[in-house]
């Protein structure tokens, strides 16, 4: 009988603090597409999309030039992370880097632009 009220006990734990948690998060997952080429672009798109502040975690893959990123909603707008990156010289899938920040890239991280 005391197993049976310990494991209900834990159970009902386990489930509150569950929706406790589902319920306040503030973080949220986004992927989008950002142009580059080599692991110094990795590097430079990574390093702006976590100088915004709430941002939690990038991981940008160089074959797909997918980002994912996980922040926090409530402290940023996932379109400053777009103007973020942008200002560094990538172009995303809603924003597009100044020419004379693109021109400035290495030589290396010079991707081909969508014309518009």
């Amino acid at each position: 009988m005391k197993n049976r009220i310990l494991t209900i006990g834990l159970l009902l734990l386990t489930v509150s603090l569950g929706t406790a948690q589902t319920k306040g998060s503030k973080t949220e997952k986004a992927e989008f597409i950002v142009s580059g080429n080599c692991e110094m672009c990795k590097k430079r798109i990574e390093q702006a999309s976590l100088s915004v502040k709430g941002v939690k975690k990038v991981e940008w893959d160089i074959p797909s030039n997918v980002l994912s990123v996980i922040y926090n909603a409530k402290k940023q707008d996932i379109y400053a992370i777009h103007e973020a990156i942008a200002a560094a010289g990538h172009d995303t899938d809603r924003t597009k880097a100044p020419e004379d920040v693109y021109a400035s890239l290495p030589l290396c991280c010079l991707y081909e632009r969508e014309q518009q």
